[in-house]
């Protein structure tokens, strides 16, 4: 597995634990009332669910798993993973774009509900985050490849 998967999995599994203990604090919240300002986090807890842990895990489970690049001549799977600096920076913008959001959470409820002054968080996470698809597509679509059917590839001579 390479480095840049095990540690989009392993940033995937933190996202994983700071999400559920959000949410499991925002859930004891509703029962027992005991920190109102805690629902500030709540959209961030969804991006921490759906794109920290979900979209973080299912990109470094793909780059691992999908098809080595082809060497001319060579039929086995010995081929390299293409450019991993993009996997990097696919795994840095999905984390940093997650940050922003949390981060512009919580500077909206300390600066009191002003959110104008934090407008541009979500817009930056937005950009990282298209950067991070641009990366990871830029590595991973070279690795596509089209089925080969082993019936054509022996000759009827």
């Amino acid at each position: 597995m390479p480095r840049p998967s095990q540690f989009m999995i392993r940033a995937s599994l933190i996202w994983l634990v700071v999400g559920y203990t959000v949410g499991g604090l925002l859930l004891l919240h509703k029962a027992w009332p005991l920190f109102y300002p805690l629902w500030a986090l709540r959209s961030a807890h969804i991006f921490m669910l759906l794109v920290g842990w979900l979209v973080q895990l299912s990109a470094g489970v793909a780059v691992w798993i999908m098809p080595r690049l082809v060497q001319p001549g060579v039929i086995t799977g010995s081929g390299d993973r293409g450019d991993l600096r993009l996997v990097w920076l696919c795994c840095g913008g999905l984390n940093v774009g997650v940050g922003l959001v949390t981060a512009h959470s919580l500077l909206v409820w300390l600066s009191g509900g002003h959110a104008s002054a934090f407008g541009w968080m979500p817009a930056l996470a937005g950009a990282v985050w298209l950067m991070a698809i641009i990366a990871f597509i830029g590595n991973v679509w070279q690795r596509v490849r089209p089925v080969i059917d082993p019936l054509k590839m022996i000759s009827h001579d």
